[in-house]
Formats: structure tokens, C-alpha cells, sequence
């Protein structure tokens, strides 16, 4: 009588034990045993992370290609207000204000006195 109880246990021990297969995997079986319906909670909160990582590396991505555009517009009006400075000098030189006078025929002539400090 012994061994029959003997010989049982060890069958209950085997049927409560599965075998997890490629088949149970893909069938969706192996969501249904005891270890993931434990860790449900933990398993929700693992996505959620996962979820958030996601969507923090788009938008750092995101973020990162719009620093680029403007750091690339930047160096553009940059040189922009570059050219612009110059061209400015050039046309505020005093041979070209000369010149530019001396074109439009103008009774403007420059000064022959050096510049003196009027004092009070």
C-alpha cells in the first residue's frame, strides 16, 4: 500500500511540472503558468519602462537633430553678419567717401587744416 502512495506522488510531481516547449511558447501557454501570473505587476511595470525609454531616446533624437539644423543656421548668419561688416567697412572708408563724392560732383572737398580741440 506504501508503494502505491509512493509511485503516485512522484506522477503528481510530474504533471505539475510541465516541460515548457517552442509549442507552448508560441501558443501563448506559457503566459497562463503560476510564475507570470505572480509577476504580472512587475512585468506591466517592466514594459511601462520600456515604453518610457522609447519615447525618451525619439525625442532626444529629435532634439538632437534640431540642435544640429539651428547650429548649422547659426554658423550661416554668422557668416552673413560677417560679409555684411565688411562690405560696411568697405563703403565707410575715407578714399571711398572721397571717391563717392567726387562722383556725384559735390563742392564737398576734404580738409587740408588738421582737426583742432575747441576748448570753453
Amino acid at each position: 500500500m506504501e508503494e502505491q502512495k509512493t509511485n503516485k506522488d512522484p506522477d503528481k510531481g510530474a504533471k505539475k511540472k510541465k516541460r515548457t516547449s517552442l509549442k507552448s511558447i508560441l501558443g501563448g501557454d506559457i503566459l497562463a503558468t503560476d510564475f507570470f501570473r505572480r509577476q504580472t505587476k512587475l512585468l506591466v511595470l517592466i514594459m511601462v519602462f520600456i515604453i518610457f525609454y522609447i519615447h525618451n531616446r525619439y525625442a532626444s533624437q529629435q532634439q538632437q537633430i534640431e540642435i544640429d539644423k539651428l547650429k548649422k543656421e547659426l554658423i550661416d548668419i554668422k557668416y552673413d553678419a560677417l560679409t555684411r561688416s565688411s562690405e560696411l567697412m568697405e563703403k565707410s572708408r575715407q578714399s571711398r567717401i572721397e571717391e563717392y563724392i567726387s562722383t556725384k560732383e559735390s563742392d564737398l572737398q576734404t580738409s587740408t587744416n588738421p582737426p583742432y580741440l575747441v576748448e570753453n
